[in-house]
C-alpha cells in the first residue's frame, strides 16, 4: 500500500463477504495526518485482524483515500471501538471527483463512546458515487477534549 503521512497542515483543509470490498492496496494511495507506527492505517483498510489505525497526536485527523483512476463507489462501511474512555465524536466523510473542483459531504456523524455501555460503533451507508477521485474522512476524537486521539477499526469500500 501507497502511503504519505503529511502533517498537521494539510489537517486544516454491511454483512458481505470481503471479496465485494475494493481492494485499496492496488487502486489507491492513502494520505494520513499522523499515525502511530503500532497502528498503521493498512490496518484498518486492509485486514480484518489487525490493530486497526491510531493517530501520533491528539485533535482532529484526515484520511484521505486518493484513487489511482476515478472508481464507483456504492456501499462504505466504518467501524470505531473505544473501550477506554468516555468520549463524544464526530467524523465527517467528503467525496470528490477529477471534475469537481470542491468536496462534497456525504454524512456528518456523531457517536458518544462509554467503557460501561456503547463501545463500537458500526455504520453502513448505501451511495451512488461515480467518477470518485478522492474520499476523506475527517475524525474529531472528541468534541470535548482537543487531546484525544483518533482512532479507526476499519474502513471498507464496495
Amino acid at each position: 500500500m501507497r502511503k504519505r503521512i503529511v502533517g498537521p497542515h494539510r489537517a486544516q483543509q454491511g454483512g458481505q463477504s470481503d471479496e465485494r470490498w475494493l481492494d485499496l492496496e492496488q487502486i489507491a494511495t492513502v494520505e494520513v495526518t499522523s499515525e502511530d507506527p503500532r497502528f498503521p492505517i493498512e490496518s484498518a483498510l486492509v485486514s480484518d485482524d489487525g490493530p486497526g489505525w491510531r493517530a501520533s497526536h491528539g485533535g482532529e485527523q484526515q484520511i484521505r483515500i486518493i484513487f489511482d483512476q476515478p472508481v464507483s463507489v456504492h456501499r462504505m462501511q466504518l467501524r470505531f471501538h473505544e473501550t477506554g474512555r468516555e468520549r463524544t465524536q464526530e467524523f465527517v466523510l467528503r467525496w470528490s471527483s477529477e471534475s469537481a473542483r470542491s468536496e462534497a459531504e456525504i454524512v456528518r456523524q456523531q457517536w458518544n463512546f462509554s467503557p460501561t455501555g456503547s463501545t463500537t460503533e458500526i455504520e453502513h451507508y448505501l451511495v451512488d458515487l461515480d467518477g470518485v477521485s478522492v474520499l476523506e474522512l475527517a475524525i474529531r476524537p472528541d468534541l470535548h477534549r482537543q487531546d484525544a486521539v483518533a482512532t479507526l477499526a476499519s474502513w471498507r469500500l464496495g
